[in-house]
């Protein structure tokens, strides 16, 4: 049997399946009469209207889990507003959302082998809907990272249960294929559809109505998880007292990276005491949680298998994508924020964008082998370097109209290269044994989830850099021995003058906003900078891919001559 095959027998899996059955007395068989080997029983497809309710459940539980998590980072200067903080103390908020998301999936694996689906999802999603009233009281910005938290850690188990939603009574051909790339589509199109929907969820009643949307997807997907049981699998003692204490040393760490991440390029990463701490801490705790793992018969992530160089390629390869796509994360919204651009004024981009992360997971779910995953991330560094490329000719006049042709190419590539990219992680694993689907999962959520806020705070750490570099040399321009500069001071001073009778003001008035075009234009340098950075990037992953991949033919070609330096 195929790797796919064992992928599908394992993901459609019932309870008591492959129980062995005592072998009846028989007369011996001479070898002509040696009957076949058995097949397997024929798998019974659900109703058409049974698959589709199951798919609906999932695309919403999916949904409702991305768009909180995109309401929170796409309005963040709005939150700052409305709870009088400034937009880094606000900044605490998506910070408190994102941390537990990178291990939360660790113990929730194991809750639910030892405790059953059917209460997993219950109790998951009712945290979540819990969650998601207490939005209603906050109202300073203490208490609205206190409900963020408590917000990410009920949201966690959502992208679980989406895919297991979605898996559940598709037929095993179409697991890997149709549903992943759907529950992977759905779960990521949520921030870039947040986007489009909070100027009109907002405009009413502000972050009121944004809640009442949450809580209203909430109760849907909550419905659909009541009325639409999971098929129960056997439980399992899986839980060890070891696993606590690993949980929290990697919970820990990932969430100091998290935050120092989100921090470490306004506050700057040297310059300030307490990031450099916690960093420290990040890297002692985590060291002890892999000096635990490697000493467990049963760890809770195998490390060795981790760092086994095909699943370490896979995790090198999901975590590069990441860091390339901050590019419209972090690089297109941070442009248009030091425009002063308002959410109202880019709808239409972030429709695009949806719009182009959907037709990706359709040709996703036409297409999408594991091994085709080179293929797939090939086309999808194509893209973004060539949307990267278009990009790094923007102006201080670049609206988002000018960028959606090269913003649908990003929106392509973000889902292209996940599906195939999962189907390929999930045959490495399942190739070694069920146990090895935890460490796959850690694996997959890790790069993925600490992938794009590391990828992003790295991307604003450049941003920042090459916007003071940009500032310096353009200083030289606003000098007074400059005699376009004092031309230019003239004509704006007398644009002053039916308001302001003092002309020293007036001259101060213009050389001030000469100040401000000149901070705006080294804004966009640094970013044309860093989209072009991302562009010599994708191309260099691209060329190392196919170096990669003509090795693999090559050893494929001559087995013996690739057999010698290997140290397996």
């Amino acid at each position: 049997m195929n790797q796919r095959a064992d992928i599908n027998a394992a993901l459609s899996v019932k309870p008591g399946a492959g129980a062995a059955e005592a072998p009846e007395p028989r007369a011996e068989l001479q070898p002509q009469e040696a009957p076949a080997p058995s097949q397997a029983p024929a798998e019974t497809p659900a109703p058409l209207g049974k698959i589709l309710i199951y798919v609906l459940a999932s695309s919403i539980i999916a949904l409702s889990q991305s768009l909180s998590m995109g309401f929170v980072s796409a309005n963040v200067p709005q939150l700052a507003g409305d709870l009088h903080a400034t937009t880094i103390q606000a900044t605490w908020v998506m910070a408190a959302f994102l941390a537990p998301r990178a291990s939360m999936s660790l113990m929730l694996i194991k809750i639910r082998t030892q405790f059953g689906l059917r209460r997993f999802a219950e109790i998951g999603i009712l945290c979540f809907f819990g969650a998601s009233f207490l939005n209603f009281w906050v109202d300073d910005l203490h208490s609205a990272i206190i409900v963020a938290l408590i917000s990410g850690i009920a949201a966690a188990p959502l992208s679980s249960l989406a895919i297991l939603y979605m898996l559940e009574h598709l037929p095993a051909k179409y697991k890997l294929s149709v549903g992943l790339s759907v529950a992977l589509t759905m779960i990521m199109a949520g921030r870039p559809l947040a986007r489009m929907l909070l100027p009109f969820l907002s405009a009413p009643n502000g972050w009121v109505g944004v809640t009442e949307f949450e809580i209203g997807m909430a109760m849907i997907a909550l419905a659909f998880v009541y009325l639409l049981p999971l098929t129960p699998k056997p439980l399992e003692k899986v839980i060890a007292p070891l696993d606590f204490l690993s949980f929290g040393l990697i919970a820990t760490g990932f969430g100091g990276l998290v935050v120092a991440s989100m921090f470490g390029a306004y506050d700057y990463w040297t310059q300030t005491r307490w990031i450099g701490v916690l960093l420290a801490y990040v890297v002692l705790s985590l060291v002890a949680a892999a000096a635990i793992e490697l000493n467990r018969k049963e760890p809770l992530v195998d490390l060795n298998w981790v760092f086994s160089p095909t699943i370490f390629h896979l995790a090198c390869t999901l975590l590069l994508f990441r860091i390339l796509l901050s590019e419209q994360s972090a690089g297109v919204v941070g442009m248009f924020r030091t425009f002063g651009l308002v959410p109202d004024q880019q709808i239409g981009l972030w429709g695009i964008v949806t719009l182009a992360t959907a037709v990706a997971g359709g040709i996703c779910a036409l297409f999408t082998k594991a091994e085709r995953a080179p293929l797939f991330h090939a086309i999808s560094l194509v893209l973004i370097a060539a949307g990267a490329f278009l990009d790094s000719h923007s102006t201080v006049l670049t609206r988002p109209e000018q960028m959606y042709f090269s913003q649908a190419l990003i929106g392509l590539a973000s889902i292209l290269f996940l599906p195939p990219a999962m189907a390929k992680g999930l045959a490495s694993a399942l190739a070694k044994g069920p146990n090895y689907l935890l460490s796959f999962v850690i694996v997959f959520l890790a790069t993925q989830s600490l992938g794009g806020v590391v990828g992003s705070g790295l991307y604003r750490t450049f941003v920042i850099e090459r916007t003071a570099y940009h500032a310096a040399q353009l200083s030289p321009q606003i000098s007074t021995a400059n005699p376009q500069l004092a031309g230019q001071v003239q004509a704006l001073a007398a644009q002053y003058a039916p308001t302001i009778s003092d002309g020293a003001m007036r001259k101060a008035g213009a050389m001030q906003q000469i100040g401000a075009s000149l901070s705006q234009q080294s804004s966009v340098l640094a970013y044309n900078d860093s989209f072009l950075l991302v562009c010599w990037l994708a191309l260099a992953a691209l060329a190392g891919l196919i170096l990669h991949v003509c090795m693999d033919a090559w050893f494929a070609r001559h087995p013996a001559r690739g057999a010698a330096p290997s140290l397996a």
